[in-house]
């Protein structure tokens, strides 16, 4: 199985392109800060380059700036090919498959807000709004 979830910020605007099939498609850059430092004790961050095609490469275009939280799901793909100088090369990147804009601190500590709860695929279940919270009907009919 192939398959990475990471949640970062974007460090520059993504760059939205045509591929020669005429197909769309969206780069960017997510960094990714590691849970543990390094041997000096200073957080390590990895810089991942991402590539949506299609409606989520322009979702990601029109909705995400540098320097903006993202989460991305997808999978990782190496690309190889020879320099000019004859040296053979190898890059890593993810392919996009879906992207969501990540929780704020506020809604995630260590959970969610209340009566908030989080689905086994790491979806938000909205609580269903309560008596006070619903809108008021003058005619105290229901809506429906």
């Amino acid at each position: 199985m192939n398959k990475i979830i990471i949640s970062g910020r974007l460090t520059r605007d993504p760059e939205p392109k045509t591929a020669n099939s005429g197909t769309e498609l969206c780069k960017f850059t997510v960094a990714v800060e590691r849970r543990r430092k390094d041997r000096n004790d200073q957080k390590v961050t990895d810089f991942l380059d991402c590539t949506a095609w299609g409606k989520t490469g322009v979702f990601v275009d029109t909705y995400f700036h540098k320097g903006d939280g993202i989460t991305v799901e997808g999978r990782m793909e190496s690309e190889k090919w020879t320099d000019r100088d004859g040296n053979k090369r190898t890059s890593w990147g993810v392919q996009v498959e879906t992207v969501e804009f990540p929780l704020s601190r506020a809604q995630d500590r260590d959970g969610l807000q209340d009566g908030y709860s989080r689905a086994s695929n790491g979806a938000v279940n909205v609580p269903p709004p309560t008596m006070e919270e619903a809108p008021d009907d003058e005619g105290g009919e229901l809506p429906f």
